[in-house]
């Protein structure tokens, strides 16, 4: 049984970019752009009239930028999820991008099959960030003032165990990784990943990083 074809939409005010990535798609069969956007704006409404699975998005466009398209995307019907790719490998586009729904924040310099592995792995409902961006983000939470206690507001329900999991999550381990360092199945750490997306609301993984850094669970990673 041949997988399904994951549905993409690129936005890019670059021509030349949309087109290398366009020209590299075409040839995989379960990868199909169904459509192009030189702006945010643009985007949107591709979202909305193709209902994609995925979309790979510029952050500075004309107009509307690649962030506030994330936020009005994420915030939609359409259900797609968004890949921010950039060349600006920025601290501020990086947070913006994650708080305002992206699924996944990815460099063009990165190999064109990573970008495209990701693209199918954010599709499935995962998220994804590319390792220079986790590491940035671990050691960005790491210079921050550490509060008392992580805020039980943020993680209010969650068992011992599961903020143990969520910890590592924050680290950026993987559900194997996870389950080697606590000496379980893998089935198990995926079982605990799965009831923390559901515990704290969080769409995916990538909120689920953001949740340990912001409660402070993993402050101390240097």
């Amino acid at each position: 049984m041949s997988a399904p074809v994951v549905r993409v939409v690129l936005a890019d005010d670059q021509p030349l970019v949309r087109a290398a990535l366009r020209m590299v798609i075409i040839d995989i069969p379960d990868l199909e752009v169904v459509g192009e956007a030189g702006t945010g704006a643009e985007a949107v409404e591709l979202a909305e009239t193709e209902r994609p699975d995925v979309v790979v998005m510029d952050i500075r466009m004309p107009g509307m930028d690649g962030i506030e398209a994330t936020r009005l995307i994420t915030a939609g019907s359409s259900g797609a999820q968004v890949i921010v790719l950039t060349t600006f490998d920025d601290d501020d586009y990086l947070y913006g991008a994650l708080r305002a729904g992206a699924a996944g924040f990815l460099v063009k310099d990165m190999a064109l099959d990573d970008i495209l592995a990701a693209i199918r792995v954010v599709a499935t409902g995962d998220g994804l960030l590319a390792p220079s961006v986790t590491r940035r983000l671990i050691r960005e939470f790491a210079d921050r003032p550490v509060s008392a206690a992580p805020d039980a507001r943020t993680i209010g329900g969650i068992t011992d165990r599961e903020r143990e999991v969520l910890a590592l999550v924050g680290h950026g381990l993987s559900n194997t990784e996870i389950a080697e360092r606590l000496t379980i199945s893998v089935a198990t750490a995926k079982t605990y990943v799965t009831r923390l997306l559901a515990k704290l609301g969080a769409r995916d993984r990538v909120r689920l990083v953001i949740i340990a850094y912001e409660a402070g669970l993993v402050a101390s990673a240097r």
